[in-house]
């Protein structure tokens, strides 16, 4: 793929027409500017986004994002909708870490007034929130408690005195995907998982603490409770070793299930099954478990987080609070609907490194949010800039309701490894004035922000093609990681 095979609609436009391969059953839209093709075209994930438009049932257009970069089968930062009920699921267009996403807190605790205490903060979230390659959660569940996290989710936290209505009300889905079944995942899953609940994982996942930098929608800032130059709280993580599992497990079936149903596909990794197909609804329902159990998962250190503020500043100041302003995934699918071709279709949304973005009076947003949009969260690298956007309407008939997830790499981690030496980045970082607390220096070494595009020119990328709204740019102050 070369960018002359590309139809260029504006400077934040392009289209793969149909024409290009025999076998795209829909065009391929690209929320990109040429500088960033230029980089793009040096993977395989243009190839990787036409190969998508071959699954069976889709509707609209396959959709990559300005942080799209080679994944497993379909490209990170894409989106796809299947005709519900027949048209496919595919584990690969949704990810290996189900719910992968971010949520953010804020606070009224002004960062200069903090300086003093942010050694502390970050030796506390540290220790409360446990992080690194199989590391062990905050708590340890027995089966049975494991299958109520992956039957309620975020429900079930409330019910253990782990969040507050405020908490579930401001989280997609209210952290609660129906149609969960425990059932459907498997005991290897299960087992993985079982000790997880509570802790970031390793890779890409962190715990930062930011302070707003700079306000660009001051109603939407008010209305989140986001405040220039006060702290805020970040968490990246999903759903750990088990929803790992689940899509390893239902990757293997679905190579039979593709023979069965007589599904031909460019690339393996693209297996699916009818979602209408007892295949495909026991892989749903996995997949809702494992979401449930991210859902559970941040909130629980949604909880480990505020002991940590709470210990360190309430001794200064009542207002250490940390209140919630969305939780987001940006691994999953959901079945959704939306108007296409003049026409409302029920259909199931795939979003891999891709974030959800509904626009003002979307069903499903709280009340405080239906008319601004809903709060999309946008976490740079270590040691640049995150963003707070909100969707728009635009964002709801062009994009299927989503926007960019992050700033998308640009270097491999065996890559960043060999080219970044960790305690080098760590004085880096500590130079600029950013408390960082790691378990591993390689692990440091492979999310160094040079191994990332630049997450500023990525946004800028989304909001002009009008698919989402800056609110609030966001300075790293302490980063916590595996």
């Amino acid at each position: 793929m070369n960018i002359e095979n590309l139809i260029q609609i504006s400077e934040t436009e392009w289209e793969i027409p149909m024409y290009i391969r025999s076998d795209m059953r829909v065009p391929v839209k690209l929320f990109v500017t040429r500088e960033m093709l230029e980089h793009i075209i040096n993977d395989k994930s243009l190839d990787q986004a036409v190969n998508a438009t071959t699954l069976p049932g889709l509707v609209g257009q396959v959709i990559v994002m300005p942080d799209m970069h080679q994944g497993y089968g379909f490209p990170i930062g894409g989106v796809a909708a299947t005709e519900y009920p027949h048209g496919v699921i595919s584990p690969g267009a949704i990810g290996y870490d189900i719910n992968c996403g971010v949520r953010l807190l804020a606070s009224s605790i002004d960062f200069e007034s903090a300086l003093g205490e942010m050694d502390k903060l970050a030796t506390l979230l540290n220790k409360y929130c446990p992080s690194g390659v199989g590391k062990e959660g905050a708590i340890k569940l027995n089966l049975k408690e494991l299958d109520q996290v992956l039957r309620d989710g975020s429900r079930w936290a409330l019910k253990n005195g782990y969040a507050t209505e405020a908490d579930l009300a401001r989280t997609e889905e209210s952290g609660s995907l129906e149609g969960a079944d425990p059932n459907k995942v498997s005991d290897r899953a299960k087992e993985r998982g079982r000790e997880q609940v509570g802790s970031v994982g390793a890779g890409n996942h962190f715990i930062e603490v930011d302070v707003v930098d700079q306000i660009f929608n001051e109603e939407a800032a008010n209305v989140m409770g986001v405040y220039q130059g006060c702290l805020v709280l970040q968490i990246h993580c999903g759903s750990r070793g088990l929803g790992h599992q689940v899509c390893t497990d239902y990757v293997q079936s679905f190579q039979n299930a593709v023979r069965k149903y007589e599904i031909v596909l460019p690339d393996r990794e693209l297996v699916c099954a009818p979602m209408d197909s007892p295949e495909g609804k026991a892989y749903m329902a996995a997949m809702r478990a494992a979401a449930n159990f991210a859902f559970a998962n941040r909130q629980l250190l949604a909880h480990s987080a505020r002991r940590a503020f709470e210990e360190t500043f309430a001794p200064q100041t009542r207002n250490w609070h940390l209140h919630q302003v969305y939780d987001i995934a940006h691994n999953m699918g959901k079945l959704e609907t939306h108007r296409i071709a003049g026409k409302e279709v029920k259909v199931c949304v795939h979003r891999k490194g891709a974030t959800r973005a509904f626009g003002p009076g979307s069903p499903g947003l709280p009340p405080e949010y239906q008319k601004i949009g809903q709060p999309v969260i946008i976490p740079g690298s270590m040691g640049t800039a995150s963003w707070v956007l909100v969707g728009t309407e635009d964002s709801m008939t062009r994009s299927f309701g989503s926007c960019c997830h992050g700033a998308g790499r640009v270097m491999s981690r065996s890559q960043a490894k060999k080219q970044v030496e960790g305690n080098s980045l760590r004085r880096e970082l500590e130079n600029k004035g950013i408390k960082v607390r790691a378990g591993s220096l390689p692990g440091l070494a492979e999310e160094a922000p040079s191994a990332y595009k630049d997450v500023d020119m990525v946004v800028e990328t989304v909001s002009e093609a009008g698919i989402a709204k800056k609110v609030a740019r966001l300075k790293p102050v302490a980063v916590i990681k595996g």
